[in-house]
């Protein structure tokens, strides 16, 4: 069964990035009638962080691991097991401080181990997790995206595209809110901020963008 994995990462329920995320998933289920789909609000039940405990269990090889170091990695192997699911992926992402939530951080570290999600070659590393798609859809206050007059501040894409990379996701798209503030003051109203951003997650959902 083709899957999607959602996951959302903003702590506000009113997000820009969560409802462009709800469109994606709402454009997804049309294309995909069949399909299922595989939720996790990081905000609301944020991974754990990364602790001596973990790092053993984690560098233990596989058979030799005890109860207690299996029990430590349960979690971890939890969020991977959904990436190893999914077909397709779609993160909802807020710039928070010029890079990602600490939600989303601590999601990255939980699922990226070795063995699991990458190997090393003599050639260096190689991820595991091939011919995965994933779309990640990004709001920020300002305007970073690359390119622009503040796009050095913008540690959001490069950082979450050599992520993916590293664990073998490569197509990867980015649908970017930039300039949100522009609501808060009142400057433009929220239905017209987002109309443009809804048409680029429904094409990005149907596999027009790709890439971006």
């Amino acid at each position: 069964m083709y899957t999607l994995l959602h996951l959302d990462s903003s702590p506000l329920e009113t997000s820009f990035s969560r409802e462009l995320a709800q469109e994606f998933v709402k454009t997804w289920k049309a294309r995909h009638e069949n399909g299922r789909v595989i939720y996790r609000d990081l905000a609301e039940s944020a991974p754990k962080p990364l602790d001596a405990a973990w790092i053993s269990a984690a560098d233990a090889p596989p058979a030799a691991r005890t109860e207690e170091q299996i029990a430590v990695l349960a979690h971890s192997e939890e969020l991977i097991a959904e990436l190893e699911q999914a077909d397709e992926y779609v993160i909802s992402v807020a710039m928070h401080n010029l890079s990602i939530p600490s939600t989303l951080r601590l999601w990255v570290d939980q699922i990226s181990r070795g063995g699991r999600t990458f190997t090393f070659a003599p050639e260096g590393p190689v991820g595991l997790l091939k011919g995965k798609r994933a779309t990640m859809v990004v709001a920020s206050g300002g305007v970073y995206e690359l390119g622009t007059p503040a796009g050095e501040y913008n540690f959001v894409e490069p950082y979450l595209r050599a992520v993916l990379g590293f664990l073998g996701i490569t197509d990867v798209t980015f649908v970017t809110a930039g300039g949100s503030a522009q609501v808060a003051f009142g400057v433009i109203d929220r239905e017209t901020f987002l109309e443009p951003l809804l048409e680029k997650v429904r094409e990005a959902a149907s596999g027009a963008l790709s890439g971006e």
